[in-house]
């Protein structure tokens, strides 16, 4: 893929290095939160619960703003040839992975402004007072707030799956080069945006449905990982390596112990309890499962750096 040829980074490592660049996986895990608290923030939306003035689809859309400005700061930084990111813009390639993300990127600016606008913070109110005008314009057309929230579950929806792509469509890299990879970013950023929002949900419905979701989002997230690993284990030989990187190679002692057993594992038993009000709901799990996710970007991205077919002879 050429487009990421613009980064640093495309190119192979030795694993014994422990110095390595941090935005790309920073970027790609605010990504997927992001995308995930706009499908949490549309599915709220879409589902009438605007009507609670707690509900967290008022609270949302700023940290979304702020989370996805951050990550594309890191993006930013990353580029090799900064003057020239304009040029994203310039062109449509529909094969381009680089390319459909630029405009996705574009287009989820306006539907989290627009679902702000919904219940914009007190310090945009006092500095632009006429937003007023604004907020209650879209509350006397409920169906216009159907369509906002319709179109943060669409935009969210292929902001998660995009963060993924961008890896998968890398040949060169056999751990990157699997169809399944979008679908692990993208409920690891539901089960991150979950976890968040239930940390500081102020409605008691939602957080005991976030924690819930969270727990289906955490389970489904085992069966993707065990997925992609079988996958790469009945594929070729250099992916079969890609893949022992992680089961036993010198990724693994990070991917099993913080990924899988503090990211996920962990965090599911601590909230199966807290839903079956065997214990208070504690923020410890929540924590622990945006850690892991966090740490899953970083572990693909760094071991997918180190597996590419010159490697074939070792782990």
């Amino acid at each position: 893929m050429q487009e990421l040829t613009t980064t640093r980074h495309n190119l192979h490592i030795d694993p014994s290095m422990s110095v390595w660049g941090w935005e790309i996986p920073v970027y790609l895990f605010l990504g997927g939160m992001v995308a995930g608290m706009m499908l949490i923030s549309g599915y709220f939306l879409f589902s009438k619960r605007y009507k609670e003035t707690n509900c967290a689809c008022y609270t949302l859309p700023i940290i979304s703003l702020i989370l996805l400005s951050l990550g594309m700061f890191a993006l930013f930084l990353d580029l090799e040839h900064k003057l020239f990111v304009w040029r994203l813009y310039t062109t449509f390639k529909i094969s381009s992975p680089m390319s459909w993300g630029a405009w996705i990127l574009l287009l989820v600016y306006p539907v989290i402004i627009a679902n702000l606008l919904m219940g914009p913070p007190q310090f945009l109110v006092n500095k632009f007072p006429k937003v007023n005008n604004l907020t209650n314009y879209i509350h006397k057309h409920p169906r216009l707030i159907q369509n906002i929230g319709v179109a943060n579950m669409l935009l969210g929806g292929l902001l998660g799956v995009y963060t993924g792509v961008l890896l998968s469509t890398m040949g060169s890299r056999p751990l990157w080069n699997t169809s399944i990879l979008w679908v692990l970013f993208l409920v690891s950023g539901l089960s991150t945006a979950a976890a968040f929002v239930h940390m500081i949900a102020k409605n008691v419905k939602e957080r005991e449905l976030l924690a819930k979701a969270d727990n289906g989002f955490l389970t489904i997230e085992i069966f993707v990982i065990a997925l992609m690993l079988i996958g790469l284990l009945t594929s070729t030989q250099v992916h079969i390596n890609a893949a022992m990187l992680l089961i036993n190679g010198s990724y693994a002692p990070v991917f099993w112990v913080f990924v899988v057993g503090m990211g996920i594992i962990i965090p599911l038993i601590i909230q199966l309890l807290a839903v079956n009000h065997k214990i208070k709901h504690t923020p410890i799990a929540p924590i622990m499962v945006i850690l892991g996710g966090l740490i899953l970007r970083f572990v693909i991205v760094s071991a997918g750096q180190y597996s590419h077919w010159l490697n074939a002879h070792s782990h």
